[in-house]
């Protein structure tokens, strides 16, 4: 009786949109002006009954007991989940469905606190109208049903499958009806802020939601919108050591962080033994340069004076093999001896002169 009255209704519906397409009708939508004559008529039921209902709503349940009646609903949603996609051969979905239900039935006490979503079970989103879309069937037309709201043709059929997959469905009218009631209303309570969002960001309300609404069918048809790709990790892993404590550890003496250039200065390498300083700091940071590294240490400071010698004659006998010397001739130790000059031969000066001239070489 209810397929029947379903159909007829159906029936009417394209009878009376066939009549009023006009020639301007959008290509996805051609029942438009009928569409916005049932939306106008959902929006002001929803503006004037259902937001009224959902903000008294929230205002007499506190928090976690909203929580938890919209959980007992989603917990039930998952077999129809699970039904949807063993349908569409999805049988890690439909496992992962089944599991959520007994899991949060058992430990969630019937549904009304969520374990399997911390656990690692994903949320699916399945209905009839995605597994007719799954095996090819298009979508058609979109349509606005009175109270249900957005949908398409193909999705106005999926909508009397899903009413049987529902478990409510089979439980006594007298326990039925208040409990689709409070399904309704909590729902619409938790759409109370995606409510406002629209009545500040669409300038056409209609055509805002219908984009919405075909744009998020498409995406969980394609199967995007089930599992979603996961974030990025920005955790730092170098601030926390093998223990667990924060901070990195110190790196080997004299040795960079790794991955990170070393801009420490040969010069300053090391610390000369037993306090001494000058010259024998640059001979520590000399010894003590990384390989790969250019030398820059003054051969004259190399080392320091042997035996309490003067710096330039320590540095000249210590300076490597391989510099070269910079030291000047007459400060290395004792002068050479100097090359005989032979004697000038001098001219007898003329009478009167006190001194004989000396001719140059």
């Amino acid at each position: 009786m209810k397929l029947r009255n379903t159909a007829l209704a159906f029936t009417a519906a394209g009878l009376i949109s066939g009549c009023a397409t006009g020639p301007d009708r959008k290509p996805g939508d051609p029942f438009e002006p009928v569409n916005r004559v049932i939306f106008n008529f959902n929006d002001g039921v929803d503006r004037y009954v259902a937001v009224p209902v959902a903000k008294g709503y929230q205002k007499v349940t506190p928090q976690p007991l909203r929580t938890a009646v919209s959980n007992f609903f989603s917990n039930l949603g998952d077999l129809s989940n699970a039904a949807n996609a063993l349908l569409q051969l999805k049988i890690t979905d439909a496992t992962e469905d089944i599991m959520r239900f007994a899991m949060n039935s058992v430990f969630g006490i019937g549904g009304l606190l969520d374990f399997a979503t911390p656990a690692g079970l994903p949320k699916h989103h399945q209905d009839f109208g995605l597994t007719l879309g799954h095996w090819g069937v298009p979508s058609g037309p979109y349509l606005v049903l009175p109270l249900f709201g957005p949908s398409t043709v193909r999705d106005s059929m999926g909508l009397v499958v899903d009413v049987k997959f529902n478990p409510l469905n089979y439980i006594e009218p007298a326990t039925r009806n208040p409990l689709y009631v409070l399904q309704f209303v909590s729902t619409r309570s938790d759409l109370l802020g995606a409510t406002d969002l629209l009545q500040q960001a669409a300038l056409d309300k209609y055509s805002f939601v219908r984009d919405a609404y075909t744009q998020q069918r498409l995406s969980r048809l394609r199967g995007s919108g089930n599992n979603p790709a996961p974030l990025p990790n920005y955790d730092d892993h170098d601030d926390h050591d093998e223990h667990g404590d924060t901070g990195s550890a110190a790196p080997a003496a004299g040795a960079p962080a790794a991955g990170l250039p070393n801009y420490a200065d040969p010069g300053d390498a090391g610390e000369a033994p037993n306090g001494a300083s000058g010259a024998a700091d640059a001979a520590g940071a000399a010894k003590g340069a990384p390989n790969g590294l250019p030398d820059y240490a003054d051969p004259g400071d190399t080392g320091a004076a042997p035996n309490g010698a003067s710096g330039a004659g320590g540095a000249t006998n210590a300076a490597p093999s391989d510099l070269p010397n910079y030291s000047a001739p007459g400060d290395a130790g004792a002068a050479p001896a100097s090359p005989a000059v032979p004697p000038s031969p001098s001219v007898e000066a003329p009478s009167g002169a006190s001194a004989p001239l000396t001719v140059p070489q």
